[in-house]
């Protein structure tokens, strides 16, 4: 279902209380997400926008101009997310009968070929595992240059070959910070593996759950477990009693096994009820305590801090004013200290020419 003014509501509420970007997903039955990324564009000025794709459901080559033009539309606002799918059932809702590593390698090809055809100036032709195409030029460019940004998912060692070598962010779903730690590891020796220069930037997604008190916070915690406990199969990606097919979700089901928490605020009961289900492991406690968990996965290395409340509305709102400010200033110290320490190791020289 696909509500106009609800969905102009939410995205005003992100950008007006300090969200940098908003995602538009991507389901096998959901509204076309780049159609409804072009409404916001034009209604919403300023807000990034983060387009999810899979690359079964079209050729890369009329792809790659839908996404130039809604680039052209916004102003040089997108970043595509690209899904490779970890769910059988799911993929051959729309025809897609690949196994899960062979999609990772169509994934892979895609996306080169979507890079080429953002930047090519003349026609090119391509013949690949899963593609073949002859002297193909597109008449529509992004505004960003060289182009858009690549955004990828997984956890899997395909996922990290495939993500390692093309993505410029790569996101994770919210494990504990050693097991993150662990998967920042695994993609940067991927990505030096495929010969790149540079190394993507990380992106780490949770669902926040917050209050003015750590009492309070909890105590909504526990009401949130029991409404999705409520929803039975609607919250969950396959039937009761049946495992996750992708290592990402196998992941976060056994971290919740291991314990409801970990390290800060790391809540994962939320994720044993919906099987894993994507981003579903929470962050609880105080606007504080959740800036501060924010910050030790920034202190890894994580540069994107995703959220996702599970009032949509409500709780963008009340993020944005508690919980963005916090973590925003003190990235901007952190930095700041980071620069002063490497001016002291690093001190400018001047050179002086008769």
């Amino acid at each position: 279902m696909f509500d106009r003014q609800f969905t102009l509501r939410l995205a005003r509420a992100h950008h007006e209380h300090g969200w940098d970007r908003i995602l538009f997903a991507y389901g096998s039955g959901s509204p076309d997400p780049a159609q409804v990324a072009a409404l916001v564009a034009g209604q919403v000025e300023g807000i990034q926008l983060l387009l999810a794709h899979r690359p079964n459901v079209s050729y890369p080559t009329f792809a790659l101009k839908t996404f130039a033009t809604l680039d052209q539309i916004s102003g040089g606002r997108l970043t595509v997310h690209f899904i490779t799918g970890g769910n059988d059932r799911e993929q051959a809702r729309e025809g897609d009968r690949l196994s899960k590593d062979r999609r990772y390698g169509r994934t892979r090809e895609y996306i080169q070929i979507v890079k080429k055809g953002w930047t090519s100036r003349t026609p090119f032709s391509h013949e690949g595992e899963h593609y073949r195409f002859d002297d193909f030029l597109s008449d529509v460019f992004p505004v960003q240059q060289p182009r858009p940004l690549v955004s990828f998912g997984g956890s899997s060692p395909a996922a990290y070959a495939a993500g390692g070598a093309e993505a410029d962010i790569y996101c994770l779903w919210g494990e504990p910070l050693a097991q993150t730690a662990e998967q920042i590891a695994a993609v940067r020796s991927a990505a030096l593996a495929s010969g790149r220069r540079d190394l993507p930037r990380f992106q780490v997604a949770f669902r926040p759950v917050i209050a003015p008190t750590e009492e309070k916070a909890w105590e909504k915690a526990a009401r949130t477990l029991e409404a999705i406990k409520s929803r039975g199969a609607s919250s969950r990606r396959l039937p009761a009693g049946h495992a996750p097919e992708n290592a990402g979700s196998q992941r976060l089901v056994a971290i919740a096994a291991g314990g409801d928490r970990y390290d800060r605020a790391l809540w994962t009961p939320t994720a044993a009820a919906t099987g894993g289900a994507g981003n579903s492991t929470a962050l609880v406690g105080t606007p504080e305590t959740v800036a501060q968990a924010l910050l030790d996965y920034y202190d890894l290395g994580v540069e994107i801090l995703s959220a996702r409340g599970y009032d949509l509305l409500e709780d963008a709102v009340d993020f944005g004013r508690h919980v963005i400010p916090i973590v925003r200033e003190e990235v901007a110290k952190r930095d700041r200290e980071r620069e002063a320490a490497e001016s002291r190791q690093y001190p400018a020289t001047s050179l002086a020419g008769r």
